[in-house]
């Protein structure tokens, strides 16, 4: 274990072992992929793969100011990742997680614990996450495995394409085209710990365009076990969903086009009253989730040189989450607001029900232009606006609306072969601080022979505080209260009130936050190398990050603390390499942090033990080591096997590791194909990782898969 070794001793190993089975998922954006026959393969025709999501603009890996790591879903599929989050453990310098009951979060250099706040995050072009709590819900995430073409994850600040949350980082969830699922699918995979999940699709392609309607359910039990009063107990943790998605591409006159995308996802996330109850819960706080979204987008063609899209998305995301409560009498008299009737103490309970249901939407609009001067001198632009709506009684008593505009641009400009430069940024204003912000990048990358790319690049970000961190009016209004407190139905018992009778440091409740704000700098190299009949990929990032004014400390119905009151820094590297084969595939990942921080608030507001808690609180996601390897192989007879080791180590005082392995055959019919599989989980670290509570019995998880396609 990586925590056990000296620290040299550590980084050299972890280089060794990418450097010797080499690591950076390889794919391309355009249709021109590497050659499954290698003998029919010419080395000096292969490009360097091209992203599109960190400037918006399609650019090769050696042009692009920043390091991005490319997932295909076909390697998400070979490896037998069974649900959406687990993708992210490939990636360099991310962090997966569960928190809560079974919440899973994902983190790029942490700085988080329950809710990802500073990861811009978006399916085809839509903003996935929450609106009012710019949180990620990926139990409910509308994407179905099958259906993914590609992630794109821009590692570093990425605020000048992008906007306000891409602080850290932005993921792009690329799905496939319609055209390219056309026919029926259907999938199905069970396994350990109530493991369901199925899958179909149908859909259609002709001249005109194309269509795909699809239905995927996901369902788990969770974890094992939980400790509650020292005794391992059953955890009420596990999630059901539903999510159906229609995905439609219209071919119009003069090579424009128009998409038309729509989802419905809803379901139950448990929550155990134990883990997640509140005020003395006495029933599972269980979430039902009913969401929905819409998005249309047109495609532009005035010339090869000239396009654009102008994009309308919605969503809705609503929570309904509601329990009982039994409190005693005398300590609910304790908390009963001034100027209260009295009420006896020595006839049973307070008895009640809570809730904290909220329904969040988000209008957005956006019309972006793509102009190719020359070869060497390109333009992306565009402006965008966005609708936030948030509506519960208990978060914010009624209903609230934010507002944002903003103008993006990046110009790359190429005065020599050996040359390119990209200056970007973004302007931005929003009525959570009536204030606005503009997040600029500069870059330049040198490119010799052609595939490789030394980068130098300047960044700075803001992120805002959310609505309910800013703008919070908590309370908890009791309903269906027994006797003999009746008299209180409807009663709203504030939160502020709560946290002045329970809390022994002084609360920051209403007070006004500022922005967070990052200044970054990334020196990082990309190598293609063409060999005699393979394809060796190499990227190395070393970054320092300063990050200043952090919204730390904690936020529940008895402590209300947080303030802009740390700054950090960040320092380390990250490593990238694949090796594609005949039928093999190579891939490792390893990422290095050390993150210092230090109190920057008001020395007056928070004694010394609570100063170091709010910078510890910032460190909680954030890895000392993290990385993975992977292997895909190709067998005889229609086999293939997948064999990949994931670790997270000095992350909380904890450690993960897991090695999952996969055999699968796939079968190929003149009208029909079909594929078996089986997949195991091995947890090399069997204590539980993030909480005492997240137990898993078995160090082995098995799933079995198939799936049919006509």
């Amino acid at each position: 274990m990586l925590k056990d070794r000296p620290l040299v001793a550590s980084l050299v190993s972890a280089c060794a072992i990418a450097v010797l089975t080499p690591t950076a998922a390889w794919a391309q954006y355009t249709d021109e992929t590497l050659s499954s026959s290698f003998p029919e393969f010419q080395n000096d025709e292969v490009l360097p793969p091209e992203v599109l999501t960190t400037t918006r603009l399609r650019q090769s890996k050696t042009r692009v100011p920043g390091s991005t790591t490319i997932i295909t879903g076909d390697m998400i599929r070979d490896l037998g990742v069974m649900n959406l989050v687990e993708v992210f453990r490939l990636v360099p310098g991310m962090v997966v997680a569960e928190v809560g009951s079974n919440t899973p979060v994902t983190s790029y250099h942490g700085t988080v614990h329950y809710e990802q706040r500073r990861l811009q995050i978006q399916v085809d072009g839509r903003t996935a996450y929450r609106a009012s709590l710019s949180d990620m819900d990926w139990i409910a995430m509308p994407v179905a495995l099958e259906l993914i073409e590609r992630i794109e994850v821009s590692r570093g600040p990425n605020s000048a394409a992008y906007g306000i949350n891409a602080f850290l980082a932005s993921i792009n969830i690329i799905t496939r085209s319609p055209a390219d699922t056309a026919g029926a699918e259907a999938y199905t995979s069970v396994g350990s710990r109530g493991h369901l999940r199925t899958f179909t699709s149908v859909g259609d392609a002709n001249q005109d365009g194309s269509w795909r309607l699809a239905y995927e359910k996901r369902k788990s039990n969770g974890f094992d076990t939980q400790v509650e009063g020292g005794e391992e107990i059953p955890f009420h943790d596990g999630y059901n969903t539903n999510n159906v998605n229609f995905d439609s591409i219209l071919k119009l006159a003069g090579n424009n086009a128009l998409e038309l995308r729509a989802g419905v996802v809803d379901g139950v996330n448990q929550e155990d009253q134990f883990k997640s109850g509140k005020l003395g819960a006495t029933t599972n706080p269980d979430i039902v989730m009913d969401d929905y979204y819409l998005q249309t987008r047109f495609d532009g063609y005035i010339s090869d040189d000239h396009f654009y899209h102008v994009q309308v998305s919605y969503q809705n995301q609503k929570r309904r989450q509601r329990w009982s409560v039994e409190i005693p009498a005398n300590e609910f008299a304790a908390i009963l607001p001034p100027g209260s009737p009295s009420f006896p103490t020595n006839q049973g309970p307070f008895v009640a029900d809570l809730n904290e249901d909220i329904e969040e939407s988000r209008l957005e609009f956006e019309v972006q232009d793509t102009l190719i001067f020359t070869p060497n001198l390109k333009l992306v632009s565009g402006l965008g606006y966005r609708e936030d709506t948030y509506r519960s009684e208990t978060f914010f008593n009624g209903r609230g609306h934010n507002y944002q505009g903003r103008a993006f641009g990046n110009l790359e400009f190429s005065p020599s072969r050996w040359l390119t430069l990209n200056a970007g940024g973004n302007w931005e204003q929003t009525t959570t601080t009536h204030e606005g912000y503009f997040s600029p990048r500069v870059a330049a990358n040198f490119i010799f022979q052609n595939n490789h790319a030394l980068r130098f690049v300047f960044s700075k970000a803001v992120r805002t505080p959310d609505a309910f961190e800013q703008n919070p009016d908590w309370s908890y209004t009791v309903r269906n209260v027994q006797p003999p407190f009746q008299a209180l139905e409807n009663q709203r018992f504030l939160v502020e009130d709560l946290v002045q009778t329970f809390s022994d440091r002084p609360s920051t409740f209403g007070e006004e936050l500022e922005e967070e704000r990052i200044t970054s700098r990334e020196i990082s190299y990309f190598g293609q190398f063409n060999l005699d009949k393979a394809l060796f990929l190499l990227e190395l990032r070393y970054f320092n990050d300063d990050l200043d004014d952090m919204i730390s400390g904690v936020i529940n119905e008895e402590d209300w603390f947080i303030d802009n009151n740390v700054a950090l820094e960040q320092e380390g590297f990250e490593l990238e390499t694949s090796l594609e084969l005949a039928g093999t595939t190579l891939r490792a990942t390893y990422g290095y942090l050390h993150q210092r921080g230090q109190y920057t608030g008001d020395p007056n507001k928070l004694v010394s033990d609570d100063q170091e808690y709010v910078v510890d609180l910032l460190g909680r996601l954030s890895a000392r080591h993290s990385g993975s390897v992977a292997w895909i192989q190709e067998l005889p007879m229609g086999f293939s096997g997948a064999a990949v080791l994931y670790w997270t180590d000095e992350f909380r005082r904890d450690q993960f590791e897991r090695a999952d392995f996969r055999i699968s055959r796939r079968i190929d019919q003149p009208t029909f194909s079909y594929e078996l599989a089986l997949t195991m989980q091995h947890y090399l670290v069997r204590d539980p990782a993030t909480s005492p509570d997240n137990i898993i019995e078995d160090h082995n998880q098995f799933f079995v898969e198939a799936g049919i396609r006509f």
